[in-house]
């Protein structure tokens, strides 16, 4: 079985939470700062916000495939699996 690292480092893990902190990250950020953006008053605390906002749902997504990966799945042809 794969450590949690090595499920978390893989490419396609890392390339799906990108994915995922691209898109939900960018709609936090406007959600969160869209005003700040409009009137081009970003400061570099804002801007650190920012990039933590956009690690939130990258380590989510990372976390979430790590947990499904370990999770043993039952056999759908097992009469007793439910």
């Amino acid at each position: 079985m794969q450590s949690g690292f090595e499920i978390a480092f893989s490419r396609p893990v890392v390339l799906r939470a990108l994915r995922y902190a691209v898109i939900v990250g960018a709609l936090l950020i406007v959600i969160n700062y869209g005003d700040v953006l409009l009137h081009g008053a970003v400061t570099l605390v804002q801007l650190v916000r920012m990039g933590l906002t956009t690690l939130v749902p990258y380590m989510v997504s990372t976390l979430s495939s790590v947990e499904a990966s370990r999770t043993p799945h039952p056999d759908p042809g097992d009469p007793c699996a439910s």
